[in-house]
């Protein structure tokens, strides 16, 4: 009997940083840094069908068109490492990662895919492996691969351009979504080439990120965060932008984040702030009052801050890779 394969990959809160930089051979180079965040995930589980053709490969839901792909490259791959024959099987996905926010979701389907496949020859690819059968699957990913380790990452190419340090500095982060969590169709935005002065600028930042990361410093990486979602914004021009920003400006947070691909943001606040408690309350309200949904505050340490019903487990609502459907994140 072949065993079942099962595989997890879990998702990110959008970017703290992300730009064009240069890679070892001064060579420019898109890349990004995400903001882990423990909870929602994808699970896969992938069953061989050996005897069958190799195209008679099917996925469950049925539109999980990138992960099907990623299925067929990892079972390639596999059988050539383990010396045997093609064959087709069966994938399942299951998750709870909201879908249209800029929070990895299809990347999260994609590597649990390859986890699962592998697992069930018997394997355990390295992240390096996952994140080129990724790219391949769906152009460019995430670096979910890595579980939540902060890196800069070439997104496009699946490699790591810099390991920034073992952890980032504690946060406590208040979700929210803005354009009413509306997906961002990133094929319609406007491309902009990068001038000398773009990657300069992303350079200073990338160096003021890696001292937040030695230093611990939360403000820092707060000052990092706000100035790369403010380029952002250049290109996503969400209405409540300026909003969150003053409000975080308000409750004493250390700066703002967003997901460059999606909806999603993020206030941060410094765990080791006074009066942190008042300061998420504040936050909470204010967000409120300006009719701004929040969604779920959690730390980067992976402890969360009850502020509401917690709503957990089973499959996010089903859409296809090219056109996904809003969401919510599970509230806490």
């Amino acid at each position: 009997m072949i065993p079942t394969g099962i595989g997890h990959a879990p998702c990110h809160h959008g970017e703290i940083l992300q730009g064009v930089f240069l890679d070892g051979d001064g060579r420019r180079c898109a890349g990004l840094v995400t903001l882990p965040m423990a909870g929602p995930g994808s699970h896969a589980a992938f069953v061989r069908r050996p005897g069958t053709a190799p195209g008679q490969l099917t996925v469950v839901p049925a539109d999980r068109t990138k992960a099907l792909r990623a299925a067929a490259l990892a079972v390639a791959e596999c059988a050539e490492r383990t010396g045997q024959p093609l064959c087709g099987g069966e994938l399942r996905l299951t998750g709870d990662i909201p879908v249209g926010l800029g929070m990895g979701s299809s990347t999260s389907d994609v590597i649990a895919t390859v986890r699962a496949v592998a697992h069930s020859y018997g394997l355990r690819p390295a992240p390096d492996a996952v994140a080129r059968l990724a790219v391949r699957a769906e152009l460019a990913c995430d670096p979910l691969m890595l579980d939540g380790r902060p890196v800069l990452f070439a997104q496009r190419e699946g490699r790591v351009l810099e390991a920034l340090g073992p952890a980032l500095p504690p946060l406590v982060v208040v979700g929210c979504t803005l354009g009413r969590g509306a997906p961002v169709d990133t094929l319609s935005l406007p491309v902009r080439e990068p001038c000398d002065a773009d990657v300069r600028a992303f350079e200073r930042l990338r160096a003021l990120l890696r001292r937040a990361v030695a230093t611990g410093d939360a403000g820092l990486l707060g000052e990092v965060a706000t100035a790369s979602a403010w380029r952002g914004q250049q290109t996503l021009d969400h209405p409540e932008f300026d909003t969150v920003t003053a409000i975080a400006g308000r409750v004493g947070a250390v700066g703002v984040q967003i997901a460059h691909s999606g909806s999603v943001a993020g206030v941060l606040f410094d765990p080791a702030a006074p009066g942190l408690r008042h300061r998420v309350r504040s936050c909470l309200r204010a967000l409120d009052t300006h009719a701004i949904p929040t969604t779920r505050t959690f730390t980067t340490t992976t402890k969360e801050l009850p502020h509401g019903p917690a709503r957990r487990g089973g499959d996010r609502p089903s859409g296809p890779d090219t056109d996904r459907r809003p969401a919510r994140l599970p509230a806490l």
